[in-house]
């Protein structure tokens, strides 16, 4: 069966491909989302700090033999850790400053960053094999998926949706809502502010990390490895609004799709079918597709 002259297993083929580059998208629009909407830092660190997650999971392999398993948690933690680091050093004293300001430092901070581990290791690249439990693929009739391809769906829908929980359903979550709106009133009911907001950076970057721990089967691990994605990502968190995390969830698993689609309609314009989307959204509703209208 034919649609449009294009094969139906090659449409549903590239429709689950899409899907899995979306996964990717989500959990690293949704880490940004997490920054800007409670700390209002636009954190261009973040695609390096993708980028060292991946780096860390391979190092971690090939210094210690450590497994996937162990660095999909140990290296969001130390990534989370170092954004800790990076938040009481250097962020908290820019967040009365313009929106500039957040972006310049980090900036500034991929380029230190990416700098580092390109003189340590080049720009080629490192493979990294997926366990030995999520090796082999499924037949599904008209494809034949990797098995780690489909579990990289289900660990980032899962990451997605207990963050978009946690910041949305719970009472942790509207504390940090609040305490980005009014900090004064916040502190009187004795919450320490100044560290929910350190951890709220630190959570969002171990995303950015989680991401890159998940990328690393995927595609291979190189210091410049973020530079390109996270491009793309800025892209999805501004059509689905600056802060909304529900926003980035849905247009990172949405673009990721029409992406796919696009390289079987018209490859050409797979690259930037992202951008074009962008300029419409913003000219028909600034604020994104989910973002609020002040």
């Amino acid at each position: 069966m034919d649609i449009f002259g294009i094969p139906l297993p090659a449409m549903l083929s590239q429709l689950l491909l899409g899907l899995v580059n979306g996964s990717f998208y989500a959990v690293l629009s949704l880490g940004l989302a997490v920054i800007f909407g409670l700390l209002n830092v636009i954190n261009f660190a973040h695609g390096a700090l993708f980028m060292l997650g991946a780096l860390l999971a391979w190092m971690g392999m090939d210094a210690l033999g450590l497994n996937y398993w162990v660095m999909l948690l140990l290296s969001p933690l130390v990534v989370g850790g170092l954004g800790v680091i990076i938040e009481r050093t250097l962020l908290q004293w820019i967040y009365k400053l313009d929106h500039l300001y957040g972006l310049l430092l980090t900036l500034g901070i991929t380029l230190v960053i990416e700098g580092v581990f390109r003189s340590v290791y080049g720009v080629s690249g490192q493979p990294y094999s997926a366990p030995d439990q999520l090796t082999g693929a499924m037949d599904l009739g008209f494809m034949m998926l990797p098995v780690y391809r489909a579990w990289v769906v289900v660990a980032a829908l899962a990451a997605c949706f207990a963050t978009w929980y946690v910041i949305e359903k719970t009472k942790l979550g509207a504390y940090l809502r609040a305490g980005t709106e009014n900090p004064k009133l916040v502190e009187a009911f004795g919450i320490n502010v100044p560290l929910m907001v350190t951890l709220t950076y630190g959570f969002g970057v171990a995303l950015a990390a989680f991401a890159g721990v998940l990328a690393a089967p995927v595609m291979q691990v190189t210091p410049l490895m973020g530079q390109n994605l996270i491009i793309v990502v800025f892209a999805v968190v501004v059509i689905g609004g600056m802060g909304s995390i529900l926003g980035a969830i849905v247009t990172g698993l949405g673009l990721g799709v029409v992406e796919g689609m696009t390289k079987v309609f018209y490859p050409e314009a797979s690259t930037t079918v992202v951008f074009v989307i962008m300029v419409i959204v913003l000219l028909i509703r600034p604020a994104g597709l989910f973002g609020k209208t002040r």
